[in-house]
């Protein structure tokens, strides 16, 4: 069993306003191994990107304990790479300047900034378009860019919050099928927001399902499907039977979630 790199014990995030008070977590319980891909899935608004802005030190908790490697998280660091739906590069940089500029803020310099760059544009499958700026460059084109600069600096874990979200579904597979093979190269940890189910299946080795707000931890599932992951998998009964495990705990929140409502408009 790997050793836990990230650990959520009792997390809680409570929004304050002139409006009153919003739970949007209480008592998440959460561990991540090393170098293991789990995704977090669960109706909109239970939480998910919260939790992730908590683990990538942009909110504070409320209640509870979030360490990596037994570290609390207390603010970003470069430990942590993320990667938002949003492109987030700067429009008056090139793909190379822009994963230059991490490596930069990370203190590397010279002629070993260079070749990371060059490394990391490569191993997203950017080499040709190294001097392209983002407005030259396709949707799926500047995540890879997103994706190279955050690995750039070498983090010990990825954080991705919806990454291929705004991507058509072509793209998306596309995208999809590389961060698989590049965390089957380089065996990343992982925590992988999305509402995409069939893509959470595809990835990951397990995934967490969360309720309605307050969000918690509902279930865990493992994905026992072998590695290399391929798209032929997603025909397979074992897949399709995973497939529908993750999606009945979802389904139950959101049943949940219109009785509620019935209940509360009676």
């Amino acid at each position: 069993m790997s050793v836990d790199k990230l650990v959520i014990a009792g997390l809680g995030k409570t929004f304050r306003s002139s409006q009153g008070e919003t739970v949007a977590l209480n008592g998440v319980d959460l561990s991540v191994g090393e170098n293991e891909f789990v995704s977090l899935v669960g109706t909109s608004g239970c939480g998910k990107s919260t939790l992730l802005s908590i683990a990538a030190g942009l909110e504070e908790q409320s209640a509870g304990r979030i360490t990596i490697d037994g570290e609390d998280i207390t603010a970003p660091g470069l430990d942590r790479g993320v990667v938002f739906q949003s492109y987030t590069l700067l429009p008056w940089l090139t793909a190379r300047q822009n994963v230059e500029f991490a490596l930069r803020a990370a203190g590397q310099g010279g002629a070993a900034l260079k070749h990371a760059a060059q490394e990391h544009l490569e191993l997203v499958g950017l080499q040709g378009f190294e001097n392209a700026f983002p407005a030259e460059l396709s949707g799926g084109m500047k995540q890879r860019v997103a994706i190279a600069r955050a690995l750039s600096y070498r983090p010990k874990m990825l954080l991705m919050d919806e990454p291929f979200g705004a991507l058509d579904a072509l793209t998306r597979h596309h995208m999809q099928e590389l961060l698989t093979g590049i965390w089957e190269k380089h065996r990343l940890t992982v925590l992988f927001i999305t509402h995409d189910v069939e893509e959470a299946v595809y990835l990951s080795d397990r995934v967490a399902v969360m309720t309605n707000r307050p969000g918690r931890i509902k279930t865990v599932i493992p994905v026992n499907l072998p590695r290399p992951r391929h798209y032929n998998m997603v025909a397979t009964q074992a897949f399709q039977d995973l497939h529908r495990a993750v999606l009945d705990a979802i389904r139950s929140e959101s049943l949940a979630a219109a009785r509620l409502a019935t209940a509360l408009e009676a």
